[in-house]
């Protein structure tokens, strides 16, 4: 229990500039003596700790001193923050955890683990497939170690110019990349990237090309600012539905909450919930709407309940009139 402490009393050490016995004594809850017993046990086991005397006083680390208590490589230390990019917690809390964490890694290690950590946006699951793509550890490592990546895609595959790696992150089911072409100083220009779907991506190389981020890059923000680009072009169509209040969450999950907006004010006569639902194009809303019939109905535009009726009578046509129920004698 003690050893235990005692790392505990380290880390502190390594995190703030001093600090006195009683406030250790606090946070560790023992009693004042006891943390200075700890303090003392690691000044005799070879820690450059010592005592400062005088107001503004207390125990510090020689110049700073650090220990590198997590007995982390640098590939699992990145691996390890990459991680936090896909948790679905409190960001609050995983910004704490990762700026503790960050304390305790080697200074050379740092950086690397602080890149991980914010290429990586995971957003909302609304599908059940959790498999990552081979291509992601390939640009994780290609962000960390700042190397530009080249593929090929489409059909027949083409080989795409080599680019900046920026945010790697995942929306639904699907996998993406936010990437820029490369300045003269291997710097991306940021200004010209784009988003490019992982799971199209063959033969993925991490190139040794050097390809950094700007100094003043914020990969969040970047992320968040493709994202709604790209959905305001997704979300060219609207439609105006009436939902059954009980379908309303699910058909929000399966839709996304960007493509299902609801209506301001109380719910019809009839309990139903008005919704506005968007996607890129006409057919493509039908298709997306045509599995809710159940429990939704489309009041317009009439381009869109037009294409729903073409769909209802391609299915009738491939499946044929469904037969009456015959009646009990």
């Amino acid at each position: 229990m003690r050893a235990d402490r005692l790392i505990r009393v380290l880390l502190m050490l390594q995190s703030r500039p001093a600090i006195t016995a009683a406030a250790l004594a606090a946070e560790l809850e023992v009693s004042v003596p006891t943390a200075r017993r700890d303090l003392e046990a690691l000044m005799s086991a070879g820690v450059p700790v010592y005592p400062q005397r005088g107001r503004g006083g207390g125990w510090a680390l020689v110049g700073g001193a650090r220990t590198d208590l997590t007995g982390l490589t640098e590939p699992e230390a990145q691996a390890l923050f990459a991680l936090f990019g896909e948790l679905g917690g409190s960001p609050g809390e995983v910004s704490s955890a990762v700026s503790k964490l960050l304390q305790a890694l080697p200074a050379t290690f740092r950086a690397g683990a602080e890149r991980a950590a914010a290429a990586q946006v995971v957003g909302p699951r609304w599908g059940r497939d959790d498999r990552t793509p081979p291509a992601v550890p390939v640009l994780r490592s290609a962000i960390v170690r700042r190397r530009l990546v080249r593929w090929r895609s489409g059909d027949p595959p083409v080989s795409t110019p080599a680019v900046v790696p920026l945010v790697v992150a995942r929306r639904g089911e699907q996998w993406y990349l936010l990437a820029a072409p490369a300045g003269a100083d291997g710097v991306a220009d940021v200004a010209r990237a784009r988003m490019h779907r992982v799971q199209g991506m063959a033969d993925l190389v991490g190139t040794q090309e050097p390809g950094g981020w700007p100094a003043d890059f914020d990969a969040r923000a970047s992320w968040a600012v493709a994202v709604d680009e790209v959905e305001s072009l997704r979300n060219a169509v609207r439609a105006e539905v009436l939902v059954a209040a009980r379908a309303v969450g699910p058909m929000t999950d399966v839709l996304g909450d960007r493509a299902v907006q609801r209506a301001v004010g109380p719910p019809e006569p009839d309990g139903r919930v008005r919704l506005t639902v968007t996607a890129h194009r006409v057919d493509a809303l039908a298709e997306q709407l045509a599995g809710w019939s159940a429990v939704a109905e489309v009041t317009g535009p009439p381009e869109v309940r037009t294409a729903l009726a073409e769909l209802g009578r391609r299915l009738l046509t491939a499946y044929g009139p469904v037969a009456a129920p015959e009646a009990s004698e």
